[in-house]
Formats: C-alpha cells, sequence, structure tokens
C-alpha cells in the first residue's frame, strides 16, 4: 500500500498562482495523499482560490514567513511524508509517486530533492533563463547535492519533526539551505531525483529578473559569510555563476583602466577573461541551448555574462556591506 504523502504549500499573495499549483496536485496519479496550505496572512484573493479545492486550509493571523507556514502545515500533517512545494509551482502528474519511491528506496534518513523542469509553465524569455539556470544548477551534482530546496522536497514525517523543521527566525529565501546544511551535520543524507519535477510559474520581466537576483544575492552572501563557505558550489550558488560575474567585473576593471590611462595593453587579456568564462560556463550554455534552441542560448548567454553578474555582484556587495556593518555594531 502506498505511503500517505502530505503535500504541505505555504501561501502569500498567491492568488494568480495557487488555483494553478492546486488544480496540478488534485490531478496526480498518486493516489493516497493529503494537501495543507498555510496562508501566511495574505491580503489578496488566495482565499478564494484556495477553497474552491477540498483541501485542509490553514490561515495565519499575521504574516510571519515561510518556514513559520511551512512548520505549521507540517505540525498539522497527518501523513508519512511531507511534500513541501510553493504556490507558484505546479507539479507534474509522476511527481508524488518518484516521491515516495525515492524515500521507500533510500530511508527516512535522506531527504529527497527535486526540481524545477527546465521549461516553465510561463515562456517569457527570462522565465525560460531563471527555470533552466535554477534545474542545471541542483542536478549538476545528484549524488552530492549541497542543498535540498522546498519547491520540491520530500522527507519522512517523522524525520522532519525530529531535526527541528525550517529556522523560524532567519534570512528569507534560503531557509532550506540552512535546514539542508544542518541536518547533513546530524548525519541526514541529501538525495537529488532529477525526475523529482514541478514547473515554476515566474511571469519574469528583466526587471524581476534582475531583482531577484539582487535579492538572493544579497541574503545568500550574509549567510556563506556566516557560514564561512563563499567559495562553496551550492546548487544555484555555483561556482560557474561566482566565476561569471568574477569575470564580468574583471572585463569591466580592464575597460575602466584602459579608458582613463589610454593603454591598449589593458585590453589585451580581455578575449582570454571572456574565453575562460565561457568554457567554465559551457554546460549551462549547452542547457540553454538543448531547452529552447541556438537563438535562445545566445541570447541567454549573453543576459547571463554581460548584464545578469551585474545584479548579482551588487547583492553581493549589500549583503558584504550588512555583514560586516552587523559585525562592526
Amino acid at each position: 500500500m502506498n505511503k500517505m504523502i502530505s503535500v504541505v504549500i505555504p501561501n502569500y499573495n498567491g492568488g494568480d498562482t495557487i488555483g494553478k499549483c492546486l488544480e496540478a496536485v488534485y490531478t496526480s496519479s498518486y493516489d493516497n495523499f493529503e494537501v495543507i496550505v498555510v496562508d501566511d496572512g495574505s491580503t489578496d484573493n488566495s482565499a478564494h482560490e484556495i477553497e474552491k479545492f477540498p483541501c485542509r486550509f490553514i490561515r495565519l493571523e499575521k504574516n510571519s514567513g515561510a518556514s513559520v507556514a511551512r512548520n505549521t502545515g507540517a505540525l498539522n500533517s497527518k501523513g508519512d511524508i511531507i511534500f513541501f512545494t510553493d504556490s507558484d509551482c505546479v507539479m507534474k502528474e509522476d511527481t508524488l509517486s518518484i516521491a515516495e519511491r525515492a524515500i521507500s528506496e533510500e530511508g527516512a534518513d535522506a531527504v529527497i530533492g527535486g526540481t524545477y523542469t527546465r521549461m516553465p509553465y510561463d515562456r517569457r524569455f527570462f522565465s525560460i533563463f531563471q527555470s533552466v539556470f535554477v534545474n542545471y544548477s541542483e542536478i549538476k551534482d545528484p549524488e552530492n547535492p549541497d542543498y535540498i530546496a522546498t519547491h520540491a522536497m520530500a522527507i519522512d514525517a517523522g524525520t522532519f519533526k525530529k531535526t527541528g523543521g525550517f529556522p523560524e527566525v532567519f534570512m528569507p529565501i534560503i531557509e532550506d539551505v540552512e535546514y539542508s546544511h544542518r541536518i547533513r551535520r546530524a548525519g541526514y543524507r541529501l538525495v537529488m531525483r532529477p525526475d523529482m519535477l514541478v514547473r515554476h510559474i515566474f511571469n519574469y520581466s528583466m526587471t524581476v529578473s534582475l531583482s531577484n537576483a539582487v535579492k538572493k544575492s544579497r541574503y545568500w552572501t550574509i549567510y556563506s559569510l556566516n557560514n564561512k563557505d563563499v567559495l562553496a558550489d551550492s546548487g544555484t550558488a555555483s561556482v560557474e555563476l561566482k566565476a561569471n560575474v568574477a569575470s564580468y567585473f574583471l572585463g569591466l576593471l580592464l575597460l575602466i583602466a584602459w579608458l582613463f590611462s589610454g593603454q591598449t595593453f589593458f585590453l589585451l587579456p580581455l578575449p582570454l577573461v571572456c574565453g575562460v568564462n565561457l568554457y567554465i560556463n559551457r554546460n549551462l550554455i549547452k542547457a540553454f541551448y538543448e531547452t529552447n534552441g541556438i537563438l535562445f542560448a545566445v541570447s541567454a548567454a549573453i543576459y547571463y555574462t554581460m548584464i545578469y553578474p551585474l545584479a548579482v555582484g551588487a547583492g553581493a556587495f549589500i549583503g558584504i556591506a550588512q555583514y560586516f556593518l552587523k559585525r562592526g555594531a
């Protein structure tokens, strides 16, 4: 008999996406699950959308953060397995079946991770870019992932409760990274299943893409400085991305030096810097090509190497400044 899965979904002002998320859950090919939606003090039409479905609906009085919402959902769950996903994610029909099979195969001491499909729910350029980037980064080392993201995380219910859940007083966005690192230190295993997929609803414009990069880079930098693993190859905070940002700012410094000095020898290293960066990121660029063809791959590579690093670098700079200001205080 299939184990019961509790699907836990935090929601905050997700009225535009939560209906699609729940519709996908209820069309799952898996036959033994419950759905718990924890609304984190939404002020939009989320409740109206959620109440269309036969899920357990828990409302928090005030906005308390995704960690509180997820922990609340897990605390009120009845399943043998907890599957965490987000209100802007659309799971595939076989996602829960893969989650149950993986837990059965790996055991209760393993946390199973999935990722985004390469092609997202919406087909905008910046949405596809982000979905490919996340997919590639998270499944690059499936035998030894640095973290399991909560957009597709399956865990034995007893294990989750035993390990204390997500940190409720913590920086947003990367609470799943902190949780993954903490339970791995406690002896649990992280296992990535590249076939356990959800489609993300991004609806990204360039502005949203870049602001998201600034925000994530800011918090991740603060966490990495505290954790003393700034140079680690950690999912979307990958060695490739860090090399891309370093190459961008090195190239920028060379151009500035040339402009102010007029010495052409400052331009000589530029082709080498660009070439090394493209080589380091060749597999990501290949993933762009495999997902949506040559024109997309070229456009995505230009955006990734010429524009995206500025946002990531800005976020890192803000994070470094905040970290040292807090230490000084």
